[in-house]
């Protein structure tokens, strides 16, 4: 398992400011070279001005990629952020435009970084579209509501909350993600390319759906809309119904992170 590479402390600071200032200044050239604009804004130094780099792809505010691929993360959990943040850097989890922007960013960074997104409050766009067969929803919903007991499949709604907006601080919601982002997660938990914490409790319930019913259970959560101000709610400490290891930010030796 690939590990962050030990840098010191000085040199962390000046790289994290470094990364995202340069992917922030790439940013603003390709916003100058499309508006014309005759001078770029001056720098502010402050973390709205530089998570730029990151809402160049999850959208303005963090509400998410134009494409369906870069998911929302405004408003999403601080620890359920700081964990996949931090599984980018030290490449438990594998993308590698998120491995090198974070790669020098220390811990206390991408906490900042985690608590300004989460603190957003910005609208969530209308629920997809896309039509699916009636049958195929029904059998998404039933699966979110109520799981499966004949095959000890719990159901979505016992970890990511009855009205799906997570439990703080770690677990995050799932309404306003689009379905192809739901069936690539899906998928990668399954077939074993993205990884979690162990026990590795998503990796558990994904590796017991057939494809068909992460289909289902995407186009059912993709149609639902989000209500007004969704929060996670604040009962992390209530009992879950499978053993999960990522209600904690990870430890150095750990070996991924939770949630979606």
């Amino acid at each position: 398992m690939a590990t962050a590479r030990p840098v010191p402390a000085c040199r962390r600071a000046r790289g994290a400011r470094f990364a995202l200032l340069a992917c922030c200044t790439l940013f603003a050239s390709f916003l100058l070279g499309t508006t014309g604009a005759a001078h770029a804004a001056p720098f502010e130094d402050t973390i709205a001005q530089r998570v730029l780099a990151c809402t160049g792809c999850h959208g303005p505010q963090g509400r998410a990629g134009p494409d369906g691929y870069y998911p929302r993360i405004a408003g999403k959990p601080a620890g359920y952020l700081f964990n996949q943040l931090r599984n980018f850097r030290d490449e438990r989890r594998h993308y590698e435009l998120m491995n090198g922007l974070l790669a020098l960013l220390d811990d206390d960074y991408l906490r900042e970084i985690a608590a300004y997104f989460a603190a957003l409050d910005v609208p969530y766009p209308p629920p997809s579209n896309a039509l699916a067969p009636a049958s195929l929803r029904e059998r998404g919903e039933a699966l979110v509501r109520r799981g499966d007991p004949a095959r000890s499949l719990p159901a979505c709604v016992e970890c990511h909350g009855e009205a799906m907006t997570g439990r703080a601080p770690f677990v995050p919601g799932l309404l306003g993600l689009p379905r192809d982002y739901l069936n690539a997660q899906l998928g990668a938990w399954r077939n074993g390319q993205r990884r979690a914490i162990e026990p590795d409790c998503m990796a558990k319930i994904a590796r017991l759906l057939a494809p068909d019913e992460i289909g289902a259970v995407s186009a059912w959560l993709a149609a639902q809309p989000v209500p007004a101000h969704a929060r996670a709610a604040s009962d992390v400490a209530g009992a879950l119904p499978i053993a999960c290891g990522g209600l904690a930010p990870p430890t150095a030796n750990a070996t991924g992170g939770a949630g979606r």
